[in-house]
């Protein structure tokens, strides 16, 4: 989903830091990172999805590959397809993510306790309209930030726990819809690392043809998290999406 990924501990955080960051400008920049991704289309019901047929006659630039989600009236299967284009307006206008300065304090550990089975949490998507759609949560993540103790929920995101979270400067210095961090495991199964220098802007804040999950309340942090991503930043007057 978001082109990121976690990091083991490193005895030179800073360091491994700014890797991360050349990381995702190389990954957003790709011919199939966030920035690429020119037209998502969702086709009529029962009808499969060819990615062949659906390249023919596009620029050499443009790849198409085919996605799949479930339809929130029907429950129905619907499949889509998606169109990445190399030469795309928002990397040719692109100039990188800014971020906060790395902080060691936003390296939190927390508990994790897994829940048997296969619960599933309802999370709003961006543009669903107010529709909700369930994802896996496979345990709760409990810590305490500012005095105030936090049961999270991150959701599987192949075989990762993704956290989506907001903050108060959602809309302000950082993206308005919250942002997303990778949970880092530990050799201990009931403990987990929020390194919140690794929060990053989701994919729907470099592309409008993504449907982001948004955070549920329990994910919000009632004081300012100033680490990790703020906002994309493009040249020339390239409209941005805060």
């Amino acid at each position: 989903m978001s082109q990121s990924s976690p990091s083991p501990a490193s005895d030179h955080p800073g360091e491994e830091w700014n890797a991360w960051r050349a990381g995702r400008h190389r990954s957003l920049t790709s011919p199939t990172g966030n920035l690429a991704l020119v037209e998502t289309r969702w086709l009529p019901a029962g009808e499969e999805a060819d990615a062949g047929a659906a390249r023919e006659g596009q620029p050499d630039s443009v790849r198409v590959t085919t996605l799949r989600r479930t339809d929130l009236v029907t429950g129905e299967p619907e499949h889509g397809l998606r169109f990445w284009d190399a030469d795309a307006p928002a990397i040719r206008h692109f100039e990188g993510v800014s971020a906060f300065p790395y902080d060691p304090a936003w390296v939190l550990e927390a508990a994790y306790t897994p829940v048997p089975g296969a619960r599933r949490v309802a999370f709003e998507h961006l543009r669903d309209n107010g529709g909700t759609r369930e994802l896996v949560v496979p345990g709760d993540i409990t810590l305490t930030v500012d005095g105030r103790e936090y049961t999270l929920s991150a959701f599987d995101d192949d075989g990762t726990l993704l956290l989506v979270f907001g903050d108060p400067t959602n809309g302000d210095t950082t993206y308005g819809a919250g942002r997303f961090l990778f949970v880092r495991r530990t050799e201990d199964d009931n403990r987990v690392v929020l390194d919140f220098n690794r929060a990053f802007v989701p994919p729907c804040g470099f592309s409008d043809q993504y449907n982001c999950p948004m955070p549920p309340r329990q994910n919000r942090f009632h004081l300012a998290v100033e680490a990790g991503e703020k906002l994309p930043l493009f040249r020339d007057g390239f409209p941005a999406r805060h």
